[in-house]
């Protein structure tokens, strides 16, 4: 069997994007790097003191953890060094990160970035993964990044993905030509097409809810979920109740099998608490390159703008006739404050 690595399958797409002549190729290549760094901590983790808190809190109120840190650490090292970016947005840092150097003065693009999703799991062994997004910049060419660059739309972005960091490390990625995945060969060091043209199935048989919240949710959600939970074989339900608690490995699974990811607005957190910038619209592309659909209950999750840099929205992301059937509860059953 010929193996493609992820660095001949970029170079093979490059004529996709004329334009870029070659950046936004090196800046894929310096993603799979870094994630290649952060995948020898994660599975390293228990054995070079890098599990547990470093005793600080985000700027979401959550407790960084010790590869929270280390992972932003690599991942804005290989941006500085590539030279290819001229500002990122962490969810692990309050403000921009604007970057301005001799290699890097004439960077075209901006990273928003969640470097290690679910990291609360990690010292438990779950899996846990790297989002990304990547934007052209709307600030001149030749100054360092400003805020304005980020403030834009998920239909904007030109390429986006994510790593999953588990029983095997894979990078998945789209540039809005469909969506292919790379395992990680350990035995060469690099990311090798393993999934070529990703298609989510029309119809799954797995939602992910944290039902715990059950009381706290909008009565569209509450609707929903018990259709989920009827018996009806024509539908073939019930449906399989499947929940993580980490959003890559979720929304992987769910890919690749079917199904539907919830993370709706609660009593609590009545804009929900997905990040719209670095989380929600990375992911809403990658699914509808596969076939399906992200909305945030009433509205096409690609369509928002963001409007600041941690802005949270609801999200309900999967399978298109799963997405559309919650979205027939939440019209019906809950009003639009979204």
């Amino acid at each position: 069997m010929k193996v493609k690595t992820l660095g001949q399958f970029i170079i093979e797409r490059q004529a996709d994007f004329p334009y870029a002549k070659g950046e936004l190729s090196r800046l894929l290549r310096d993603i799979g790097i870094a994630s290649k760094i952060v995948n020898r901590a994660v599975t390293k983790a228990g054995l070079i003191e890098i599990l547990g808190e470093t005793g600080e809190t985000n700027v979401h109120g959550e407790q960084v953890k010790k590869l929270d840190v280390y992972a932003n650490e690599q991942f804005i090292a290989a941006f500085k060094a590539g030279g290819e970016v001229c500002a990122i947005a962490s969810e692990e840092n309050d403000d921009i990160i604007p970057i301005y150097s001799d290699i890097s003065k004439n960077a075209k693009y901006v990273v928003a970035i969640d470097p290690l999703d679910g990291s609360s799991n990690i010292d438990v062994n779950v899996s846990v993964g790297t989002i990304f997004s990547i934007y052209r910049r709307k600030s001149n060419v030749g100054a360092p990044g400003q805020l304005s660059d980020f403030l834009q739309t998920g239909l904007e972005q030109v390429a986006a993905g994510y790593v999953v960091y588990g029983s095997s490390c894979m990078l998945v990625y789209t540039t809005g030509r469909g969506v292919n995945g790379f395992t990680l060969d350990p035995s060469i060091g690099e990311f090798c097409l393993s999934h070529p043209d990703i298609k989510i199935p029309e119809q799954g048989a797995i939602y992910s809810i944290n039902e715990g919240n059950y009381l706290k949710f909008p009565e569209g959600v509450k609707k929903y979920i018990k259709y989920c939970q009827e018996e009806d074989k024509a539908t073939n339900r019930p449906y399989s109740s499947r929940y993580i608690g980490s959003f890559v490995a979720d929304f992987h699974r769910n890919l690749m099998k079917g199904g539907i990811f919830i993370y709706p607005s609660t009593a609590k957190a009545p804009k929900g608490k997905l990040r719209l910038l670095y989380e929600c619209h990375p992911l809403a592309f990658i699914v509808e390159q596969a076939g399906g659909m992200a909305s945030d209950g009433f509205n096409r999750i690609l369509e928002k703008r963001v409007e600041s840099l941690h802005q949270t929205t609801p999200l309900f992301i999967g399978s298109k006739a799963m997405v559309e059937k919650a979205m027939e509860f939440m019209k019906e059953y809950s009003s639009e404050k979204v």
